[in-house]
């Protein structure tokens, strides 16, 4: 497997999809690349020779910001929002969409599994002062 900023890229893969592993580089980004050190997108990574291979590195330190440096990046943008109290850093501070997208209805993803709040049908009421009785009788 050949190694490239820390990610193994699978050998099978063509070399325009493999590179997309890396966080932080797409397809796009991956069209820019291989046009400047002039390789051939549709080569598979196996058959990459080292010369190849460094050039691709040199490429992707020069001109990207990938794995861990970007993640170390978004993260502390992140957390400068939640130290200023800007309303972003707010929002991610409370685990909540932070583009503006609507919450009453949406947002599950972010927000978790959906917990009714107050409203008790009469049978689960009383199934619920049951139990509270009978553990207080147990006392």
């Amino acid at each position: 497997m050949t190694r490239i900023a820390g990610i193994d890229l699978p050998n099978e893969k063509r070399l325009d999809i493999g590179l997309t592993y890396l966080y932080g580089i797409g397809r796009n980004n991956v069209a820019v690349l291989l046009k400047e050190v002039q390789v051939d997108p549709s080569k598979r990574i196996k058959t990459l020779t080292d010369e190849e291979i460094n050039k691709i590195v040199k490429a992707l330190d020069k001109h990207f910001v990938v794995e861990g440096d970007l993640r170390q990046e978004v993260s502390s943008n992140i957390k400068r929002l939640k130290e200023i109290g800007s309303y972003r850093g707010i929002r991610h501070t409370k685990n909540l969409p932070t583009r503006g997208q609507r919450t009453k209805s949406n947002a599950r993803t972010k927000r978790g599994k959906r917990s009714t709040v107050g409203a008790l049908k009469k049978d689960d009421r009383i199934k619920q002062t049951d139990v509270k009785t009978e553990t207080a009788e147990k006392k």
